[in-house]
């Protein structure tokens, strides 16, 4: 008779600890902490294999973190199958005072026994690396972004004010290079703020590039054609959604996948009172981020008429698509000014948020016809 035992990791860049049960004995055992590679774990398979008998079936665990997929794959290719734990979809424990590894793993193994989690979807190796270089100019992005606000800060506190209509137009860039401060070093750190500057921008353009260069092989080019046809969806989000979600099939409906980005609302309900909160803010925050920044363009523009950027993004596709996704920018469109007029922006735009991705749930599985968000 096969038994199985699960196997918690508390995986650590310094060390693992690791831990058994099994649902017959309702028990942990074979505590131990082990060095942070993934042979370590096979030895103690084999150790608690020879103790259990050679029908001991095993399932491994950890919570997603540091290590990303690297132990998972690791370990599957030696034929154990493993599972990474979504930590915000594990149960927590009431009036808990004392933390350590060894008390995470035994809450691992307990969870992969009695299924309180939700697993991590694991991508392929092309949509990881994909998935990495996307993220990568994201983060030299946010470093840009981090850099224009220094360089105003610092031109600010010298007394300097632009007087212009926006920042960083060719105006503005021309008015900071020509700025005359009274000491040479500071114009020497405003000659090297500006240098990083001009670097780092030129690193963003050389990405966006690459990134439309990738979006255009064959593995993506169709998807990404369909989701731009939504108003806020250009070619970087659009690709984002598709290596991060890998198979939109695996949500049953829409809501699931806008509970899967965390786009909708907690509650809090005690006996006959009903109280909801704000978002829940799980899973998938990047695309969450993504998709509540293209919400902002919903609350531009005149309901029914499309830009022409827009315009040129839909030309090629099927009539079918076309046609859902506009139906989907009317709705979207209305639902932003109504929930505006009487409430706050940022509520608009994390309601639209929500619906939208019901939309692309609809528009990833085929079901354009039928599909309505919930």
């Amino acid at each position: 008779m096969t038994s199985i035992t699960y196997i918690g990791m508390d995986v650590h860049t310094t060390n693992y600890t690791l831990c058994c049960y099994t649902v017959e004995d309702d028990k942990t055992f074979a505590n131990v902490q082990v060095r942070p590679e993934y042979t370590e774990i096979l030895k103690y398979i084999n150790r608690i294999r020879k103790q259990r008998g050679e029908n001991t079936q095993f399932i491994c665990g950890y919570e997603a973190g540091c290590l990303g997929y690297s132990l998972y794959h690791q370990l599957t290719s030696h034929g154990v199958e493993c599972v990474i734990l979504a930590p915000s979809t594990m149960p927590g424990t009431p009036g808990k005072k004392v933390k350590n590894d060894r008390r995470d793993a035994e809450k691992i193994s307990r969870c992969l026994a009695y299924h309180m989690y939700k697993p991590v979807y694991v991508p392929d190796a092309e949509d990881d690396a994909v998935k990495e270089y996307i993220r990568m100019r994201d983060d030299v992005k946010a470093h840009l972004k981090e850099t224009k606000q220094q360089i105003i800060a610092y031109y600010t506190r010298h007394g300097f004010q632009f007087n212009g209509k926006s920042c960083w137009t060719e105006k503005h860039l021309h008015w900071v290079e020509n700025l005359q401060l009274p000491n040479p070093i500071y114009q020497e750190t405003l000659r090297e703020y500006l240098i990083l500057y001009y670097d780092l921008s030129e690193k963003v353009q050389t990405y966006d590039k690459r990134i439309e260069e990738l979006s255009r092989t064959e593995r993506y080019a169709e998807n990404v054609g369909k989701l731009c046809c939504f108003s806020g969806i250009a070619t970087h989000t659009a690709l984002s959604l598709l290596v991060e979600v890998g198979d939109f099939s695996r949500f049953k409906e829409a809501p699931h996948f806008a509970a899967y980005l965390g786009l909708v609302p907690g509650e809090n309900s005690s006996g006959d009172k009903q109280r909801y909160t704000g978002i829940t803010k799980a899973g998938n925050s990047h695309l969450r981020r993504l998709l509540i920044e293209s919400a902002h363009c919903y609350g531009k523009g005149a309901v029914g008429k499309k830009s022409k950027a827009l315009r040129e993004r839909q030309a090629g596709n099927s009539p079918e698509v076309i046609a859902y996704a506009d139906r989907a920018i009317d709705r979207l469109k209305r639902k932003y000014y109504r929930i505006a007029l009487r409430s706050k922006h940022n509520i608009a735009k994390t309601a639209v948020a929500r619906e939208l991705a019901c939309f692309i749930w609809g528009m990833m599985t085929n079901n354009i016809s039928t599909a309505r968000p919930a």
